[in-house]
């Protein structure tokens, strides 16, 4: 299958969990909702669980794009830091599943798939790494921290002061976080972050 296809049938399936219970989304509803048989999308996901695997994944992809978006959006390294944290809240209130991926907190709603992997046999590559290990809220935090870390640092050895910075960078994400479970008043999460990294060492 093309990737184009794969995709309008993940588009089709998180449209079909926007608008009802994940328990209540049918096969036969997401595979007509993007042109393709049902078969089609047996053949591509291999079932039900891998479907939702496999949207838990690209949600997880799509998430940590927009992190290294915001990581080279602005010059001032603060800057990356706050537009970070603020692409982590809006993705959070925007999305139930980047929501329930960063807290940990599956509703009866959504799909909830293991993060351990799950035995594949799938000839697709794509399926293959969604049934691989998916991240928990940890993992998303040390994702998030090294990503900045490399994007601040920048090239060449190893700085001494690349400890000090990669904490600042899990604090901001920390921060982040705690407003994704605790939301703020609009531009809240940029005054913190901001307040938190004044007398962080950051370059």
């Amino acid at each position: 299958m093309m990737p184009a296809a794969r995709e309008s049938l993940l588009d089709a399936a998180y449209t079909a969990l926007a608008r009802r219970p994940w328990s209540a989304v049918r096969m036969v509803d997401v595979a007509a909702a993007a042109g393709v048989s049902r078969q089609t999308l047996y053949n591509e996901f291999g079932s039900k669980d891998g479907l939702a695997r496999a949207l838990v994944r690209r949600e997880a992809d799509g998430y940590l794009a927009g992190v290294e978006r915001a990581l080279t959006a602005h010059a001032d390294p603060r800057d990356r830091l706050t537009a970070t944290a603020e692409w982590t809240t809006l993705s959070a209130r925007e999305n139930a599943l980047v929501r329930a991926m960063l807290t940990g907190c599956w509703n009866e709603r959504l799909p909830a798939p293991p993060l351990a992997a799950v035995p594949s046999s799938s000839p697709v590559p794509a399926q293959r790494r969604a049934d691989g290990p998916l991240p928990s809220p940890a993992d998303f935090v040390h994702l998030v921290r090294d990503r900045a870390v490399a994007a601040l640092a920048g090239p060449g050895p190893a700085r001494a002061d690349t400890a000090d910075l990669a904490r600042s960078c899990e604090l901001v994400i920390r921060l982040a976080l705690s407003c994704v479970v605790a939301p703020s008043p609009e531009d809240g999460v940029a005054e913190l972050v901001r307040g938190a990294l004044h007398r962080q060492p950051v370059p």
